[in-house]
C-alpha cells in the first residue's frame, strides 16, 4: 500500500516506469521503432518539463545538476540512445521524489511532537472541586491541580509545602528536585508521586514546553536547503562536453562528430556516482546502529569541525548510579547496601531504584521488610530481619538515629543515608556517572578531524565542570534553558557543528545545529524526530563512526566523479578526432559508468584509518571490560 501510495503521489515516476514497461513490450515484439519514438518523445517532455523549471531558477541567480539532466536527456535522444534518456529521467524524478517524501516526513514529525505537548490542566474552583479544561484556557494567576506522576500543563509556581518533580526532559538533570512552596515549575516537568497544587505564571503558549515546540518550527524552517553534490560540477562538465563537441564539428566540419562527443558526454558519473556512494555510505551506518536521514547530512559529517554534546542522557547515563557505599563502624559496605535496598524496594523514587539495582548487580541477598513506611520527599522507615532501617535524606535520618555525619560530597553526587537499630550506618552516594566510553569518543572524534568539543547542559555549573576536566571537554556551558542551547550553537564559528542530545530539551538545538545527533536508543522521541542522525544503540562511541562514514562517503564520492569525469573527458577528446564511432563510444561509456558504480561502492567498506582506529578502541573495551569486575567501593566514615 505504501508503495501505491508513493506512485500515486508521484506520477513523473509512474510514467516513467510504464513507459519504460511499454517500451520493453514494443522491443520484444519487435518494434523497435515505434519504442524508441514513444520513449524518446516521454523523455523530451519530461526534459521541456524540466527545463521550464531550470529557466525559473536561473532568473532566481541558482543553477545545478537541472542543466546537466536536461542537456544528457536530449542528447541521448538525439543519438538515439533512448533508453539512456529514461534512465536519466527516472533518476530525476525518483530523486525528487525522494526530497519531498523527507519534506513531509520532517512536517509530520513536528504535528507528532505538538500533539505531545500537554494538553489538559485542571483548575482548581473556588468550591474546591476540579474543571478540567484545555491548557490554552489556563489564564495567570488561576490555581491547577497536578496529578502524581502528570506533566505540568504550564509554567507555574508551586503553593504546597514541598515536592518532587522530574525535570530531565526539560533542563537535563536526571536527579529528582526537591521544590518549595513559591519555587517556579517549568511546563513540561512531571511531577512526584503526590498530588500538589500550583498557581499558572504564564499562558501556554508562553511557557517552556510550548517554547521548545517553537524553537524547533523556526530551527527546521531556517535551514539552508543541501546543495547536491553534483550541481557542484554539473554545469563546467557541460560546458567543457559542448565546447568539445562544437570545436570538433566547426574544425571537421562533421555534424555527426558533435552527436560522437555528446555520446560519451552523458552525465551518468555525476547523477549516478554520488547517489550511490551516498546509498552505501547510509546502508554502512544503518548497520552501525546509526541513522543518517539523507545524504546532505552525510556530506555535513564528512566537514564536522565542532561537536557539542548535552551531558545527561549523553556524556552520562542519564540515570542515577551508585556511585560508593560510605560505612561507619560495624557494618560492611555489602551489608550497608544489601539493608538500604531492602527498604528501598518499596519506594518508587529514582534514588530508591538506583540502590535496589546496584544490590541487585552485585547479587546481594534480597531481603524482605515489614512495616513499610515512606515520607515522601524525605525518605523510607522499614523493619528489615528485626532491626528497624531508616533511610533518606540526613535530617530525616538524623530524627530517627544518633551519630549521623555530614558527608562531603563532590558535585554531582548525591547521598542517602541510612540509620540501623538507632545507630547511623553509613551512606549510598549516587551519581549520573559518565559513560565508560565518552573519553574515547572524544579523543577519536579529535583524531577525525575535530577541533573542538562543547559541553551545553541545563546542570550547575560545578557539576558540569567537574564532568568536564574529568573526560576532557573543550569547552563548558552550564545552566543553560534550550533557547540558549540554541544561542551557543548558532554562535559558533568553527563549522559545520553537530550537536548530540537525547532528551526533548536538547530538540530545538538538535533542529537548528548543522548536523542534529540524537541518542536514541532510550532518548525521546522529540529529540530523535528533530536530529539529522539518530543513534538506535546506546553507544555514545557511535558518534565517531558517524563522522569516520561520513568522511569515507565523500571521499569515494568525490574519487568516483573524478573517474567517471576523467575517462568521459578523454573519450570526448577521442570521439572529437573521429576515432571514436558513436555505437563504440556508447558501450566505452556504459564502462565508464560501470567503473564509477563499481567505486562508489566502497563506500560501504571502512577504509583503513577506520579499520585501525576500531581495532584501538576494541583493545581499549577488552582492558576496561577486565577492569570492571571490581567490589563495591567502600570507605570507612570513621577515618574520615
Amino acid at each position: 500500500m505504501a508503495v501505491i501510495g508513493f506512485l500515486r503521489e508521484h506520477r513523473v515516476v509512474t510514467a516513467t516506469l510504464l513507459v519504460g514497461l511499454v517500451g520493453g513490450v514494443l522491443e520484444l515484439a519487435g518494434l523497435a521503432d515505434a519504442a524508441r519514438w514513444v520513449i524518446s518523445v516521454f523523455a523530451l517532455v519530461v526534459a521541456a518539463l524540466q527545463a521550464r523549471g531550470m529557466i525559473a531558477d536561473l532568473r532566481a541567480g541558482t543553477y545545478g545538476v537541472d542543466i546537466l539532466a536536461v542537456t544528457a536527456i536530449v542528447s541521448t535522444v538525439l543519438v538515439g540512445e533512448y533508453w539512456a534518456a529514461l534512465v536519466v529521467c527516472l533518476m530525476l524524478s525518483g530523486g525528487e521524489a525522494l526530497e519531498d517524501y523527507a519534506a513531509g516526513r520532517a512536517r509530520r514529525e513536528l504535528s507528532a511532537l505538538l500533539e505531545r505537548a500537554p494538553q489538559v490542566g485542571h483548575r482548581l474552583l473556588p468550591d474546591g472541586t476540579v474543571d478540567d479544561v484545555p491548557v490554552t484556557e489556563l489564564v495567570v494567576g488561576e490555581e491547577v491541580l497536578v496529578k502524581p506522576h502528570e506533566l505540568v500543563p504550564v509554567d507555574s509556581v508551586l503553593l504546597d509545602d514541598d515536592a518532587t518533580f522530574d525535570e530531565s526532559s526539560l533542563t537535563g538533570e536526571s536527579l529528582p528536585v526537591d521544590r518549595r512552596r513559591g519555587d517556579d515549575l517549568l511546563s513540561g516537568s512531571v511531577n512526584g508521586g503526590e498530588a500538589v497544587r500550583v498557581r499558572v505564571s504564564a499562558a501556554a503558549a508562553d511557557s517552556q514546553y510550548q517554547r521548545i515546540v517553537e524553537l524547533v518550527r523556526e530551527a527546521q524552517d531556517s535551514k539552508a536547503p543541501f546543495v547536491r553534490l553534483a550541481d557542484r560540477v554539473a554545469v563546467p562538465f557541460t560546458a567543457v562536453a559542448f565546447l568539445i563537441a562544437g570545436l570538433a564539428w566547426a574544425l571537421s566540419g562533421e555534424a555527426t562528430r558533435f552527436a560522437e562527443v555528446l555520446v560519451v558526454a552523458t552525465p551518468c558519473p555525476l547523477i549516478i556516482a554520488a547517489p550511490v556512494a551516498f546509498m552505501a555510505g547510509m546502508s554502512r551506518s544503518a548497520r552501525n546502529g546509526v541513522i543518517v536521514k539523507g545524504g546532505g547530512t552525510l556530506e555535513q559529517l564528512s566537514r564536522v569541525r565542532t561537536v557539542a554534546f548535552d551531558k545527561t542522557g549523553t556524556l552520562t547515563y542519564g540515570a542515577p548510579r551508585v556511585a560508593r557505599v560510605e560505612v561507619a563502624d560495624g557494618l560492611s559496605a555489602e551489608e550497608l547496601l544489601s539493608l538500604a535496598a531492602a527498604v528501598e524496594q518499596y519506594s518508587s523514587h529514582p534514588l530508591a531504584a538506583a540502590i535496589v539495582a546496584a544490590a541487585r548487580a552485585r547479587r546481594l541477598p534480597a531481603q524482605a521488610a515489614s512495616e513499610v513506611e515512606e515520607v515522601t520527599g524525605h525518605g523510607v522507615r522499614a523493619r528489615v530481619g528485626g532491626r528497624v532501617v531508616v533511610v533518606g535524606k540526613a535530617t530525616f535520618v538524623a530524627a530517627e538515629v544518633t551519630g549521623v555525619q555530614d558527608v562531603p560530597l563532590p558535585p554531582g553526587q548525591t547521598g542517602v543515608h541510612v540509620g540501623v537499630a538507632g545507630r547511623y550506618a553509613g551512606m549510598v552516594a549516587l551519581a549520573d556517572e559518565t559513560r565508560a566510553e565518552t573519553a574515547e569518543t572524544l579523543a577519536g572524534l579529535h583524531r577525525a578531524g575535530v577541533r573542538t568539543t562543547m559541553m551545553l547542559t541545563g546542570d550547575a555549573e560545578p557539576t558540569a565542570r567537574h564532568i568536564a576536566a574529568e573526560i576532557g571537554i573543550d569547552d563548558v556551558r552550564a545552566g543553560l534553558l534550550p533557547e540558549h542551547k540554541v544561542d551557543a550553537v548558532r554562535a559558533v564559528t568553527a563549522r559545520p557543528v553537530m550537536m548530540v542530545g537525547d532528551g526533548v530539551n536538547d530538540a530545538p538545538v538538535l533542529a537548528v545545529a548543522d548536523v542534529g545527533v540524537a541518542m536514541g536508543a532510550k532518548g525521546s522521541t522529540a529529540a530523535s524526530e528533530s536530529a539529522d542522525v539518530v543513534v538506535m544503540l546506546d553507544d555514545l562511541y557511535r558518534t565517531v563512526s558517524a563522522v569516520q562514514i561520513g568522511r569515507r562517503t565523500m571521499r569515494v564520492a568525490w574519487q568516483a566523479i573524478g573517474i567517471g569525469v576523467g575517462f568521459s573527458v578523454a573519450l570526448m577528446l577521442v570521439a572529437a578526432a573521429g576515432l571514436l564511432p558513436a555505437i563504440v563510444g556508447a558501450w566505452m561509456q556504459e564502462l565508464v559508468d560501470l567503473t564509477c558504480i563499481l567505486w562508489a561502492l566502497l563506500a560501504s567498506r571502512p577504509g583503513r584509518e577506520e579499520r585501525a582506529d576500531h581495532a584501538r578502541v576494541e583493545a581499549v573495551r577488552a582492558e576496561r571490560a577486565r577492569a570492571a569486575r571490581a567490589p563495591v567501593g567502600r570507605a570507612s566514615l570513621a577515618r574520615q
